[in-house]
């Protein structure tokens, strides 16, 4: 993937999936490229149309939720790229879970009962409903593993005050209400998610994508109560697919661990699997739009210009 030199630019960070370019200290130029990560290390093959997929599912989604709270998208200028305002971040992820499954459920099923602070209840199945959504932070790690932390650590930390506590609280529960509500609308069960959340003077904003396929899992409604009583895993839309391909073939990040090889076939289930999630989400048909480098970089200046005018 291609790296760009924009005018007026002050920073470049590399992310496992993203390329993010800051303009004059004020403004982020988000690319998502087609790398893909699971376990917090990036797997050595591009998926194909990955990065159109997550840009245009967050920059809808962050258009459905600019009611619930301030975000930082500006504008969408290329398929894989996004325009912004610059927020200082919170170091934590706000990672909030309607169902036992992924993480959870595997902490839940090593025998815990507590997760980032928060009990959970005795009697669950895996992707079993919570009471109520919970709330299950983490450090964002610049590198290696992200941690899981309470919220009593964050406050005691310094990552966030109580009253910042109480209003990222809010806003993601309410986050995550409204994507429910969208997913059902598509058949669909918006099981967990995350948001990253960043400030400019003493606003909050939401930052960065909102319910994705790298951010989110999704179930299909139809026959979840069945599968459920059956003990049958769920059928999901989310990157858990590719977990359990790593976890069969002995990966889960740890040292010493080899990224299993990956064929042409199985990059392309991927791709298949990220494209099918947009389409369900969005309820429309994807449009492969596939630019050279050159009209990237062109589409993003004249952009800029706009938004530093």
């Amino acid at each position: 993937m291609a790296t760009f030199q924009f005018p007026g630019q002050t920073a470049f960070y590399r992310g496992k999936v993203r390329d993010v370019y800051t303009i004059n200290d004020r403004l982020l130029v988000m690319i998502a490229s087609d790398r893909i990560s699971a376990f917090d290390v990036i797997l050595p093959e591009p998926i194909p149309y990955k990065g159109q997929v997550l840009n245009q599912i967050a920059a809808y989604m962050l258009k459905a939720t600019a009611d619930i709270c301030p975000n930082w998208l500006l504008s969408v200028p290329a398929p894989n790229a996004s325009i912004g305002k610059k927020c200082v971040p919170f170091k934590i992820e706000m990672v909030v879970r309607g169902n036992l499954t992924g993480h959870a459920w595997r902490t839940y099923s090593s025998g815990k009962r507590v997760l980032c602070g928060v009990t959970l209840p005795e009697g669950l199945k895996e992707n079993d409903y919570f009471p109520t959504p919970i709330i299950t932070p983490s450090t964002k790690a610049a590198e290696g593993h992200d941690e899981d932390i309470s919220k009593e650590e964050i406050i005691s930390g310094g990552l966030a005050t109580a009253e910042e506590w109480a209003v990222l609280e809010k806003y993601t529960l309410q986050l995550f209400e409204r994507g429910k509500e969208i997913a059902a609308k598509r058949g669909l069960i918006l099981v967990d998610t995350k948001y990253e959340f960043g400030k400019i003077g003493d606003t909050i904003y939401l930052m960065d994508e909102i319910h994705t396929p790298d951010s989110s899992r999704y179930f299909y409604a139809d026959g979840f109560e069945e599968r459920q009583s059956a003990g049958e895993k769920q059928k999901q839309l989310s990157k858990e697919f590719v977990r359990e391909w790593l976890i069969a073939n002995n990966f889960m990040g740890k040292e010493g661990q080899t990224v299993p090889a990956m064929t042409p076939e199985w990059i392309d289930t991927i791709s298949k699997r990220y494209i099918e999630l947009y389409e369900q989400v969005i309820g429309e048909s994807f449009v492969p739009q596939q630019l050279t480098p050159e009209e990237t970089n062109a589409r993003i200046e004249k952009e800029l210009m706009v938004k530093a005018g």
